[in-house]
């Protein structure tokens, strides 16, 4: 046994690479998770009322079904339309409202009281105000999106610049840098990461607003989807634009982590995380 120590120690010391242990695939692990839990709802789900729940081949029916009547596609296009709208807008403006309170002591003692407040307030509190004020179209519906994302967006986006080491920008000042090209070559790379957390909390707010805004101004939509198929107890058909809404979450979260690592290749190397 000390022989078997003294060798690998001597492999070591040689430089000789030691194989690591074979890890699984993340998608295989994913993709077991998933068989496991779609196999146990099948199981359970079936022997429930069908009035109180549903399981997976009866909502894949009800969502062969929706397709080919149109239901489906239609209800997905309309809420994605203010989905989009309000989610990029918030993005276009969050992001540069957050690199400002970040740099700027005046902007971030005018502006970023009112930043925090927004955050804390209950938005939804305000729906019936926005729907005297934008009535109960596409206009409100993304106005109701843009408020519920464009706060954790450009919140994420203040901390990541007040948490850059002040020795990078003092090292930009040391050697003249204005501060233009201080933002652009040391600020930003180092915010990125925030940035990029912040639109993929984004993405699960701005979904959440898109049904909530559905529910509570009109019966298009998804969610126009989802109150008729309550009250109608069709819960297969429910049940089909909310496993929508999840895997277009789960879709466009794992799509901000792709552009992350396309644009910024060099922060999986530095928390040693896989890439994507």
């Amino acid at each position: 046994m000390s022989a078997s120590i003294r060798t690998i120690a001597a492999e070591n010391v040689t430089g000789a690479p030691i194989k690591s242990a074979r890890r699984l695939p993340k998608w295989v692990i994913t993709a077991l998770s998933l068989v496991f839990v779609l196999g146990l709802w099948e199981s359970f789900g079936a022997q429930i009322n069908p009035l109180f729940a549903s399981y997976p081949s009866e909502i894949v029916r009800a969502f062969w079904k929706m397709m080919l009547s149109g239901r489906l596609p239609t209800a997905f296009l309309s809420s994605m339309q203010p989905f989009l709208a309000g989610y990029f807008l918030a993005a276009l403006l969050g992001i540069p409202a957050g690199l400002l309170l970040g740099r700027s002591r005046t902007f971030d003692a005018a502006f970023g009281i009112y930043v925090i407040a927004g955050y804390s307030t209950p938005l939804i509190a305000l729906v019936p105000l926005l729907m005297i004020w934008f009535g109960l179209g596409f206009m409100v519906k993304m106005v109701i999106i843009f408020l519920l994302t464009f706060f954790p967006i450009c919140i994420n986006t203040w901390v990541g610049v007040q948490a850059v080491p002040k020795t990078l920008v003092e090292v930009g000042t040391a050697f003249c840098a204005s501060q233009s090209a201080i933002l652009r070559q040391i600020v930003l790379p180092a915010v990125l990461p925030y940035i990029m957390a912040g639109l993929r909390l984004g993405i699960g707010k701005a979904v959440i607003a898109m049904v909530i805004a559905e529910f509570l101004t009109s019966t298009s939509g998804l969610g126009g989807v989802i109150i008729s198929s309550a009250n109608s107890f069709r819960t297969a058909e429910m049940f089909v634009p909310i496993i929508v809404i999840m895997l277009l979450a789960v879709v466009l979260t794992h799509l901000v982590s792709v552009i992350e690592h396309k644009v910024a290749p060099w922060q999986n190397e530095i928390t040693g995380r896989e890439g994507v």
